[in-house]
């Protein structure tokens, strides 16, 4: 295996390599729907893949409580560098370690910004149990809205 200053470690990814990675799919992963379908067995009303203009970032949560104001994010062990699965790729460092720094760079900005506008944000790994994300979802909903629970008028 070549070090991370190798030449080689510094590229892009290989052509299959590409269209490996642009096959995984952006939204409506396998935890994302279990835990919408979850959400909404418990009568919880949500939208989805919805991008926000906020001041100085354009997140895009996976599930989205507007009365409420929480942003869901079901985020990739991979992807978003989780402390208990995250690892760092062992070929071509020099191009992952900082694409995947930026991930987690941008999940904190947007992080800031929705707090910063007034909204609640929750993360969930993908490794976790969907019933438990489900209940601290639900949580932070309902804590949110308290007042508007039951004061829907049409």
């Amino acid at each position: 295996m070549a070090p991370n200053n190798d030449p080689v470690s510094l590229t892009s990814p290989t052509p299959g390599r590409s269209r490996n990675m642009a096959a995984i799919k952006r939204r409506d992963t396998k935890p994302e729907r279990t835990i919408r379908s979850l959400l909404h067995a418990a009568g919880k009303r949500y939208r989805v893949d919805v991008r926000l203009q906020l001041e100085g970032a354009r997140p895009r949560p996976d599930i989205l409580f507007t009365r409420a104001r929480v942003a869901v994010f079901v985020d990739g062990c991979f992807w978003h560098c989780c402390p208990e699965h995250g690892r760092q790729p062992g070929v071509n460092g020099g191009y992952w370690g900082p694409k995947l720094e930026r991930n987690v760079a941008r999940d904190r900005d947007a992080d800031e910004a929705l707090t910063a506008a007034g909204w609640t944000v929750v993360r969930v790994w993908e490794h976790e149990a969907p019933e438990e994300a489900v209940e601290r979802i639900i949580a932070a909903v309902d804590a949110a809205a308290p007042a508007s629970r039951g004061s829907r008028t049409g």
